[in-house]
C-alpha cells in the first residue's frame, strides 16, 4: 500500500503539471485575445496583432501536448482498474508494457532512461490484469534498486510457441545470500514501510499458476539485474486466477 500510494502521488504530479501549464496559458491566451481585440481596430498595429497571434500559437501548442500528456495517463490507469477482469482474452501484450510504462515513469522521474526492444507478437491468450500488475511490480523494482542515474531495458522476444519478456536494470543486483529468498512471500530488502514482500511471490503466481509459465532472475550485485518472465501463446485451461485477483491488488515489494 505505501508503494501503491507513491506511485499514486506521482500520477497525481504527472497530472496536475501538465494541468498547470494549461491554466497558466489559458490565463495569456485570455489577456492576449482582449488585447489583439483592441488592436485590431487600427491599422497602425496589425504587427503588433500579429505577434501575439504567435504567441497565442505557440502557447496552444504546448496546451495540446500538456494535454495529450494527460490522455497518456488516464489510459493507463484503466489497464489498471479492471479488477474483476477474471477471463482469459487476448491481448496486445506491447500495449499492455507501454500502458505500465507510463504508469512507472512517474516512479522514474528524469534520472532513469528506459529503452524498449520489442520483436513482432501476435496476441496472447492472458489475465491482462494479472499481467499488467506483474510488469509493474517488476519495473517499480528496477527503478527502485538503481541510486541517482541508469537504465531499465524491456524486450520481448517470441520463443516457439511463447512469449519471452525481460526487464532489466543497472542497478545494485541481488546479494547471493537473498537469491533464494527473492520469491518468499514476507521477504523484502527495502526500508520498512517501503515494500511489504509480496510483489515478487504474487507475480510468481500470476505467471507459473494463472498462466502456467515461469519466471526468473539473473543478476550481478552492483551490476543490475534482469528478471525473465515467460507464458506461452496460448492457454491450454483456464489458470488459477480466483484469489489472485484480490491478492495482486495489494501486492507491491
Amino acid at each position: 500500500m505505501a508503494s501503491l500510494g507513491r506511485l499514486l502521488a506521482g500520477v497525481v504530479h504527472e497530472i496536475n503539471t501538465p494541468i498547470s501549464s494549461i491554466l497558466t496559458n489559458n490565463e495569456v491566451l485570455v489577456r492576449s485575445l482582449d488585447k489583439l481585440h483592441a488592436l485590431l481596430g487600427t491599422d497602425a498595429a496589425k504587427g503588433k496583432a500579429l505577434e501575439i497571434v504567435d504567441t497565442m500559437r505557440s502557447l496552444a501548442s504546448v496546451d495540446k501536448i500538456a494535454c495529450e500528456r494527460i490522455s497518456s495517463v488516464v489510459r493507463s490507469l484503466r489497464t489498471f482498474s479492471r479488477a474483476d477482469e477474471s477471463e482469459v482474452r487476448k491481448a496486445d501484450l506491447h500495449e499492455l508494457l507501454k500502458n505500465t510504462l507510463k504508469l512507472s515513469g512517474c516512479e522514474y522521474r528524469q534520472r532513469v532512461q528506459v529503452e524498449t526492444d520489442f520483436c513482432e507478437l501476435p496476441e496472447v491468450e492472458c489475465y491482462p490484469h494479472l499481467l499488467s500488475q506483474v510488469f509493474l511490480n517488476l519495473l517499480i523494482n528496477a527503478g527502485q534498486a538503481i541510486v541517482g542515474d541508469g537504465k531499465v531495458t524491456v524486450r520481448t522476444r517470441l520463443e516457439d510457441g511463447w512469449v519471452h519478456v525481460t526487464v532489466s536494470d543497472t542497478g545494485c543486483g541481488i546479494a547471493p545470500e537473498n537469491r533464494e529468498k527473492i520469491f518468499t512471500p514476507g521477504f523484502t530488502t527495502k526500508p520498512l514501510g517501503q515494500g511489504t514482500g509480496l510483489g515478487l511471490s504474487i507475480s510468481r503466481r500470476i505467471v507459473v499458476d494463472a498462466h502456467g509459465g515461469s519466471i526468473d532472475f539473473e543478476s550481478t550485485p552492483c551490476a543490475g539485474s534482469t528478471f525473465h518472465v515467460r507464458i506461452p501463446l496460448r492457454q491450454k485451461a483456464a489458470g488459477q486466477a480466483s484469489g489472485l485477483l484480490s491478492a495482486a491488488e495489494n501486492s507491491s515489494g
